[in-house]
């Protein structure tokens, strides 16, 4: 099995100066949170800066505690609640606005438990890929996602409603070039394994000992040439070939699986 210990290199600042930081493209605007996961999670994040909940009186029965006697709560019918979301989104009587996360950065996330992998995602663009990824992250104890910022959604009720609370736990890093963050990846002491259908060794054959970064395309795709070159191996999951492809958001819960048991 290969191990990347010897490849770690103090590092500084040097991931917000070159692939780790993002582009500053940040959702100024407000968010608006729904679903009973979202919002609870939410509430509970003290990095959350919230601005107003509107709720039916059965969505505030629903969460886990009590909000404080000051929170800026207003009742709603369902029927008022559905104009403050998207058409038919599932906001379980609840609707939270608040402001979007701080940005995350590729060095506050690097020197995480060597157990704990890093999941890259290359030009997933749907927003409810990302929060079902993010979801598989929270599950299988990865350290933090990383995604192109310019390809790649911003947050959103959809992804938060996607994640089922796994926004508020899973650092989501984004940055202005993929390559260049998985340089400083590698320099981490990363093994960096591309997913990739063509590939000739297995997943199970291609972990190493230590610290791994999987890194996905998007569906159909797969992942641009520039940032398969920057992968140490090519690795596929054994599905079966009356399948072609997973979705991305499946096969990333397939591999953290896959990491979080091997041996």
């Amino acid at each position: 099995m290969a191990n990347r210990d010897s490849k770690r290199a103090p590092r500084g600042r040097a991931g917000r100066m070159q692939g780790g930081r993002g582009s500053g493209r940040t959702n100024k605007a407000a968010v608006r949170l729904w679903g009973r996961h979202a919002v609870e999670a939410a509430l509970k994040n003290p990095d959350r800066v919230h601005r107003k909940l509107w709720a039916t009186r059965e969505g505030i029965e629903s969460l886990d505690g009590e909000l404080p006697a000051d929170f800026p709560l207003e009742y709603a019918s369902p029927a008022d609640l559905g104009r403050l979301v998207s058409k038919d989104a599932p906001h379980q009587g609840l609707v939270l606005e608040c402001e979007p996360l701080d940005d995350r950065f590729l060095d506050e996330v690097l020197d995480a438990d060597p157990a704990r992998p890093l999941v890259v995602l290359d030009q997933v663009t749907d927003p409810h890929n990302i929060g079902a990824v993010l979801r598989s992250a929270a599950a299988f104890n990865a350290c933090a996602i990383v995604t192109q910022d310019r390809h790649s959604p911003l947050e959103s009720g959809v992804v938060a409603k996607s994640a089922s609370g796994a926004l508020e736990l899973v650092p989501w890093v984004r940055v202005v070039n993929l390559a260049r963050a998985l340089e400083e990846i590698a320099e981490a002491g990363y093994w960096r394994i591309g997913l990739a259908g063509e590939a000739e060794t297995t997943l199970a054959a291609a972990l190493p000992v230590g610290p791994v970064a999987l890194v996905l395309g998007a569906e159909g795709e797969g992942m641009r040439h520039n940032i398969t070159e920057h992968c140490d191996s090519l690795a596929r999951l054994p599905i079966s070939e009356a399948m072609e492809s997973l979705n991305v958001s499946n096969a990333a819960a397939v591999a953290l699986y896959a990491v979080a048991t091997r041996g």
